[in-house]
């Protein structure tokens, strides 16, 4: 995996879209997917070592991991092929040249295209000095940048605290904790520091993948009912990746929203351009 600089940022890709899941759904948003995750759902480490020496996987293919063939897991992380190989070191100019290249620059200062920090997991320690260096060298560059000036949300896996520095510079957290479905192991999905620090925050939202009552009743068990979270902090949205199935899985989730009281939701970016990466 490539070395995080702390006067850089280590870009897996970067696009102007619209946000499709959680309680953002439908903010125009740029999202900046950094590399690097220290979970691999799906995979075994040794796999994605593998991968890593092989370099045999297309960028933006989605695969079965070997956890899941193996049937630990019933998914594999779709971002795998954009963390794992694309990441690259860019100087913090890069992403202002690429908002004014664009002709989003006001737009993002002013709040009306929020900025998503996704990866890979972009807690991770280096990255959060980095994303902490970035906004100081933003503000020194441009003198009405301030703490009111963009808006960030962070997209997470709650298993890596996060420190002081970038926490107050969060506008929102997007967590999503895995459940066992993912193939790794309760120590490695369940932090609670790292969980309960993200309630500390004034705006998050606890964000879970659900495929059947299984899945939701683990929800329960492992994180709602030990961490005391609010369910009106609580989303949910089902396991799809393409359009075929996605109106009869969007109506299982809102049925299921009505029985559980959760809020129900979609993964929209799948209704509109039928891709999960990069829209």
């Amino acid at each position: 995996m490539s070395k995080i600089e702390k006067t850089q940022l280590l870009i897996s890709s970067d696009f102007y879209s619209v946000q499709g899941e959680g309680f953002s759904t439908g903010v125009p948003s740029y999202f900046v997917r950094l590399g690097n995750c220290n979970l691999t759902c799906g995979m075994s480490r040794l796999f994605t070592n593998k991968l890593m020496k092989e370099k045999n996987l297309e960028n933006g293919e989605i695969f079965e991991g070997d956890l899941q063939v193996e049937g630990k897991a019933t998914w594999t992380c779709d971002s795998t092929s954009q963390w794992l190989f694309r990441g690259e070191n860019k100087d913090f100019q890069y992403l202002i040249d690429r908002w004014k290249e664009q002709g989003i620059y006001e737009d993002i200062k002013n709040r009306l295209i929020h900025i998503i920090w996704t990866g890979g997991e972009p807690t991770i320690k280096g990255h959060q000095e980095a994303i902490v260096n970035f906004h100081k060298y933003w503000k020194s560059i441009d003198l009405s940048v301030d703490l009111t000036t963009a808006y960030y949300e962070i997209e997470t896996n709650g298993t890596i605290y996060i420190e002081d520095a970038l926490f107050k510079d969060l506008d929102q957290i997007n967590c999503s904790p895995k459940l066992s479905n993912s193939g790794m192991t309760e120590k490695q999905r369940i932090v609670p520091v790292a969980i309960e620090r993200i309630m500390e925050h004034r705006n998050y939202q606890f964000k879970f993948v659900i495929s059947n009552e299984n899945d939701i009743e683990e929800m329960f068990r492992d994180f709602i009912e030990p961490f005391n979270i609010p369910l009106q902090r609580v989303c949910c949205m089902p396991g799809l990746d393409s359009q075929d199935d996605f109106h009869e899985r969007t109506q299982w989730v809102l049925e299921m929203a009505k029985k559980y009281k959760f809020v129900g939701l979609t993964r929209l970016h799948i209704s509109a351009w039928d891709k999960t990466l990069d829209v």
